[in-house]
């Protein structure tokens, strides 16, 4: 039944239903870990219990959250070996060193103070404690880190030299890999998407139990913290986004000709088309809706100054114009609402109605899941905007892939399918129930059981015995018998 497929359109169909759903995790973890580290640095700094509590409601839910972003995270580095096992052949010396980093560094710094982090509490001092929740949040920079040079190398390859086999192998510095010319935008910006899609989430969280309860002290604390997020950081990526798509003009102009619709070019100036629905049969944006030379302003700070369109790329290297077009005006839309939700929290404080403004309340619950949105948006217009290469202008993506008949394709990414809606839909049940929850005064955070954490070897302890209660030691003895 699957003779008629397409095997390579199947990989890259499974790639991206995974990659989707693994990225919304890190995209969450990223910006939690560091929420969670300024709540218990606020709660050791002031002594109020509010951030304690808060600090205790996230981590419920960070938890969660982290360890699906692991589990799906595995997946990602079978599928270089079982759909794209030639891309991995050619491009492992390179980027197979920077993803074995990732785990030396970041992987091993998160595991081994995620322990105490979460079942540490009560264990350890307050300043170790605190120190392990640093570590955790720097270990999910750190991933993203060695994670965003991996992709970026592939969007700007530099620093390799071409082996007598066809590898792409190491030149002599290792930075020019690392800190290729599209790494530190693409970094920037991405951590910044990761924080602000935290902040919505935990706005939205905030807004639903203000609707609910508007005297909820704890739900005022972080619907503030996350509004003033929104304000003052959404500016930022603005001009980070700006600044990244500068550098995606010089590296990648093809991209940027499918981001703008740009099917021809403009010696006098182009317009910025807002919207309009692209016609790659016909090279034109039908219906556009524009602004005369504004595309030539932004991007080359001169109204008049020309701009080359698809029309100068040969036919068979421009990406696909229509998903490339319509994700971008996603990802962009969605920050400048974010920007909007941000200063309309400004107005509210200064007006001093920042817990009253009901209809602010709905726009940021509205807003909770817009960061996700916006985070997959962009990616989506990274990678197809990519095409069709996987090492941009050196490996295309037709010759990256197993040579795979399109059942055995097909079969996987069914199986993926309905394994993946099974088990992240329940564990994002289970959170939204979670977050549904007010947070309250004692909350107890990660809960560790009556015989505390399962062990995966050795002996699991008996309950904790009471010195002081003589009724309970001869049951223990019993039991350790």
């Amino acid at each position: 039944m699957f003779d008629g497929l397409d095997a390579l359109l199947l990989a890259r169909i499974q790639f991206a239903f995974t990659v989707s759903f693994h990225f919304i995790f890190p995209a969450f973890s990223i910006g939690l870990a560091s929420y969670l580290a300024v709540l218990e640095g606020l709660w050791l700094k002031t002594g109020e219990q509010r951030f304690l509590d808060l600090f205790q409601y996230w981590l419920k839910i960070f938890a969660i959250a982290f360890a699906m972003g692991v589990v799906s995270g595995i997946v990602m580095s079978y599928q270089f070996g079982t759909n794209w096992a030639v891309f991995s052949d050619k491009a492992g010396p390179v980027i197979g060193p920077l993803m074995a980093y990732e785990v030396l560094t970041a992987f091993f710094l998160e595991a081994g103070f995620l322990g105490v982090m979460l079942f540490g509490m009560e264990k350890v001092g307050r300043k170790l404690h605190f120190a392990a929740t640093l570590m955790v949040a720097l270990g999910t920079f750190i991933s993203a880190f060695w994670i965003l040079s991996v992709n970026s190398w592939m969007q700007t390859p530099t620093g390799f030299e071409m082996g007598a086999n066809g590898q792409f192998l190491p030149g002599p510095s290792w930075w020019a890999i690392v800190f290729n010319p599209s790494f530190p935008y693409r970094l920037v910006h991405t951590v910044i998407a990761a924080y602000l899609t935290t902040a919505f989430v935990v706005g939205g969280v905030g807004a639903w139990h203000l609707l609910r309860d508007r005297d909820n002290r704890h739900a005022r604390t972080m619907f503030s913290m996350a509004l003033w997020m929104a304000a003052l950081v959404a500016p930022v990526q603005i001009f980070v986004g700006d600044m990244h798509g500068l550098n995606t003009l010089e590296h990648q102009p093809a991209k940027v000709m499918a981001m703008e619709g740009h099917y021809t070019s403009h010696p006098d100036g182009a317009p910025l088309i807002l919207f309009g629905i692209p016609n790659s049969k016909e090279q034109r944006v039908d219906y556009a809706v524009e602004i005369p030379k504004a595309s030539s302003l932004i991007l080359k700070h001169d109204p008049n100054a020309p701009l080359a369109g698809l029309d100068t790329i040969p036919e068979d290297e421009r990406p696909p114009v229509g998903v490339v077009f319509w994700s971008f005006r996603i990802m962009v839309g969605i920050g400048f609402a974010m920007l909007g939700l941000g200063l309309w929290s400004l107005l509210a404080r200064w007006r001093g109605k920042l817990y009253d403004w009901i209809w602010l309340h709905r726009a940021a619950l509205v807003m909770g899941p817009a960061g996700f949105v916006a985070v997959i948006a962009g990616w989506v217009t990274t990678e197809v905007g990519r095409q069709p290469y996987t090492i941009y202008g050196l490996l295309r993506t037709a010759d990256s892939a197993s040579p795979l008949a399109a059942p055995a394709v097909a079969t996987s990414l069914a199986a993926f399918v309905i394994v993946y809606f099974a088990v992240f839909g329940i564990g994002t049940w289970y959170i939204l129930q979670l977050m549904k929850q007010p947070p309250h005064s004692g909350e107890s955070g990660v809960k560790r059981g009556a015989d505390g954490p399962i062990r995966s070897a050795g002996i699991t302890p008996g309950p904790t015995q009471n010195p002081g209660d003589p009724d309970e030691l001869p049951r223990n003895q019993e039991e350790a018998s």
